[in-house]
C-alpha cells in the first residue's frame, strides 16, 4: 500500500476530494514538515538546556551561599574573639586592682596595729608573688642521680660498701 503526500491540488486522493472541507486531513509537504521537525527539535533543545542549566547551576548557587555564610561566621567569631580579648583585659585590670587593695588593707592593718602597739598582728607586709616565680628552698625533682653510682646506676644497691674494697677488680659486663 503506497502512501502519498500532497504535492498540490492535482494530487489530492479521490476520497479526500468527497468530504467536506472540515473532515479532509491536512496534507504537509515535505519541505514544511523538515521545517515544523527542525523548529520543534529546537523548542525541544532550548528547554532542556534551561533546564540542564537549572539544575547545574543549582551547585554553585549553593556554594554561593555557603560562602556568604562563612564569611558571616568568620566575622562573627572575629568579633566574639575582640570581645573575649576586651572582657579578659578588664578582669585582669580587677584583679590587679583586688590585689593592689588588699596589700593596702593589709599595709592600713600593719600600721594600725604598730601604732596601738599590738602585737597580735606581726610579720611583714609582703606583696604576693607572680605565679612564674619560684623560690630557692624548694628542690626541684629530678630523674637522674648525681655522680656516676646514683639511683639509675646498674649496681645500685647490690654490694655492701666494705664489699667493694676487699673484691678484685671485675671486667665490664657487655
Amino acid at each position: 500500500m503506497s502512501q502519498r503526500l500532497y504535492n498540490g491540488p492535482s494530487a489530492r486522493p479521490a476520497a479526500a476530494a468527497g468530504r467536506p472541507k472540515e473532515l479532509r486531513e491536512n496534507y504537509v509537504e515535505p519541505s514544511n514538515f523538515n521545517m515544523i521537525l527542525a523548529a520543534a527539535c529546537l523548542v525541544a533543545g532550548i528547554g532542556l538546556g534551561a533546564l540542564g542549566y537549572h539544575l547545574l547551576n543549582g551547585g554553585a548557587r549553593s556554594a554561593q551561599r555557603l560562602r556568604l555564610k562563612l564569611t558571616e561566621r568568620e566575622r562573627q567569631l572575629t568579633e566574639w574573639k575582640d570581645g573575649v580579648d576586651d572582657h579578659l583585659q578588664q578582669m585582669d585590670d580587677l584583679a590587679r586592682q583586688v590585689c593592689d587593695d588588699a596589700l593596702t588593707l593589709q599595709r592600713q592593718l600593719h600600721e594600725s596595729a604598730r601604732q596601738l602597739g599590738s602585737k597580735a598582728i606581726g610579720g611583714e607586709v609582703t606583696p604576693p608573688s607572680e605565679p612564674g616565680e619560684t623560690s630557692d628552698d624548694i628542690a626541684i625533682p629530678r630523674d637522674y642521680a648525681d655522680g656516676n653510682r646514683g639511683t639509675l646506676s646498674e649496681d645500685f644497691g647490690l654490694r655492701q660498701a666494705n664489699d667493694d674494697q676487699n673484691a678484685e677488680p671485675r671486667p665490664p659486663r657487655y
